[in-house]
């Protein structure tokens, strides 16, 4: 059974990744606006991942004993100045989650929830990659600055991204 402390934090993480998820699906629009379908691609990867990472945790809540307690989801921004100031942005939530991801961990030692602190492990862990793959985005992007064919040459990169969900109960 899962105790109310974890449960109303894993709520609002719920809450959190759909939102990382509507952050990026708006990213998605952004670079379509933009003429940048490859870009569009890896953002609507991310889009999928995002979701994938909120219906890990509903499940969890619900395997636990929990209940689900679904929140408004908070309006992203639209617009960026440019693809790497997006990126960043991207980078940038993704340090923000980390940081949630691990007071949730911190949380589960307090509360010697042994299962969750286990279970918040493939987060932890999936939050390493999650910062890195964006930040490698934007390192490209900087050394792109000025030249319009590496730009192009990125969006060709990009748009190779393809999510695999995982199997089911397994772990990605």
């Amino acid at each position: 059974m899962i105790g109310k402390k974890m449960e109303k934090a894993l709520n609002d993480q719920i809450n959190a990744e759909l939102y990382s998820a509507y952050l990026y699906l708006s990213m998605v629009a952004y670079f379509e606006s933009e003429n940048l379908p490859g870009f569009a691609t890896w953002m609507r990867a991310q889009t999928q991942e995002e979701i994938m990472h909120a219906m890990k945790m509903y499940d969890y809540v619900n395997e636990r004993g929990g209940r689900v307690m679904l929140k408004a989801i908070a309006e992203p921004p639209a617009k960026w100045k440019s693809p790497l100031a997006a990126f960043e942005a991207a980078c940038k939530h993704e340090q923000l989650v980390t940081g949630r991801i691990n007071d949730l961990v911190d949380l589960a030692i307090k509360e010697k929830d042994h299962a969750a602190n286990t279970f918040l492990q493939w987060f932890v862990n999936e939050q390493v990659e999650e910062e890195t793959s964006a930040d490698a985005v934007v390192q490209q992007l900087k050394m792109a600055e000025g030249a319009p064919d590496a730009l192009f040459m990125i969006d060709r990169e990009l748009g190779q991204r393809v999510f695999t969900p995982p199997a089911r109960g397994g772990q990605q």
